[in-house]
């Protein structure tokens, strides 16, 4: 087994020490983030690669481990982050709640929505923080977003149209909907506050024995919104654009953009029931100016590990909570349904 080494702790007030348990393709995000964030300590790293350890030893200096359970068993680590693949999830989180941490666990939360249900549960039987690191949520494009949306600026929204496609990142354990879809779904919940009531879904494996690589994905509001969603991993180029249509304005979102990322649009249409009108075209079409907010340009990541913090101090329910995660792996679920049933509608049952 990899030695085990403890990192000192920082000097000043306070500090929250948190222990990291996966360095693959994440992992190296949250300790960089974790490492500059106040308040905060890494205070140890473990994987099952050696050789990822070793990275970990030279760009950090902090304690490694190849066994998770010497991050639980320390009584000075209190919390613990989870960046390992998702059948991993609910067994790591419970064992880390088990232990009296507070967890911060990559998405999607969980395989299931049983056991997600069962993560919040232990959570909040325990007093402790639990977040699901939906990272867009935290992006200055989204929260902008969702102030333009909040203050009344679109009027009643319409729709909500997404292309998140790009060549791989295949995964061998999850579908492109658990993989890609799963931010839209954020998204959705963080803008609307409303959940859907029905979803369908197609899509395809084009490579026996693996999941499923594209899929289009529609769900369905009581308020009458319609949102749709295109994921791929099988796209000559990378491409991650929103558009949301409102009755006043409309805004569309691309984030590989360097600036100007939002933008919003005073265009729309009216139209008219009037019986004098019956013979023409009663629909007007409305050409107004664009204008593209300035947005926060922190990194979402560093404005999550702050957030993190200011829960654990102050018992603070984080905006990205594991009811949220269990909303999202509802979704994920459904859709899922869906796709493998080719298209059939699936209901969503409502919860308080």
């Amino acid at each position: 087994m990899e030695p085990m080494v403890n990192c000192q702790s920082r000097e000043g007030s306070k500090m929250v020490n948190i222990g990291v348990i996966g360095y693959g393709y994440w992992g190296p995000n949250l300790v960089r983030n974790f490492s500059e964030t106040p308040g905060l300590n890494v205070t140890m790293v473990s994987d099952l690669d050696p050789g990822k350890l070793e990275l970990v030893r030279k760009r950090h200096g902090c304690g490694t481990t190849t066994n998770y359970r010497d991050l639980l068993d320390d009584t000075s680590i209190d919390a613990i982050a989870i960046a390992t693949p998702v059948n991993t999830h609910y067994e790591l989180a419970l064992a880390a709640l088990q232990a009296g941490k507070h967890v911060w666990l990559e998405k999607p939360m969980t395989e299931t929505s049983v056991q997600a249900r069962r993560l919040v549960e232990e959570a909040e039987r325990r007093n402790r923080v639990l977040i699901v690191d939906h990272t867009f949520i935290y992006t200055g494009a989204v929260r902008k977003m969702g102030e333009i949306i909040r203050n009344g600026e679109l009027g009643k929204i319409y729709y909500y149209d997404s292309v998140r496609v790009n060549l791989g990142l295949f995964q061998r354990d999850v579908s492109v909907i658990s993989d890609l879809a799963v931010h839209d779904f954020s998204i959705l919940d963080y803008l609307l506050g409303e959940h859907p009531v029905a979803v369908t879904a197609s899509g395809t494996n084009h490579f026996p024995g693996t999941p499923e690589n594209l899929a289009y994905v529609t769900l369905f509001y009581d308020s009458g919104i319609i949102a749709h969603a295109n994921v791929s991993w099988l796209a000559p180029v990378k491409v991650r654009q929103i558009l949301i249509g409102g009755s006043n304005k409309m805004i569309t979102y691309d984030d590989l953009e360097p600036s100007e990322k939002i933008k919003v649009y005073d265009k729309g249409v009216s139209f008219t029931d009037d019986p004098n009108q019956i013979r023409e075209m009663r629909i007007g079409y409305r050409t107004g100016d664009m204008w593209a907010p300035k947005l926060a340009v922190a990194e979402a990541l560093r404005v999550e590990s702050e957030h993190f913090v200011d829960c654990i101090e102050h018992g603070r329910r984080p905006m990205t909570d594991g009811h949220l995660g269990v909303r999202v792996v509802e979704l994920i679920e459904a859709a899922n349904r869906s796709m493998r049933c080719r298209g059939d509608t699936v209901n969503i049952q409502k919860r308080s």
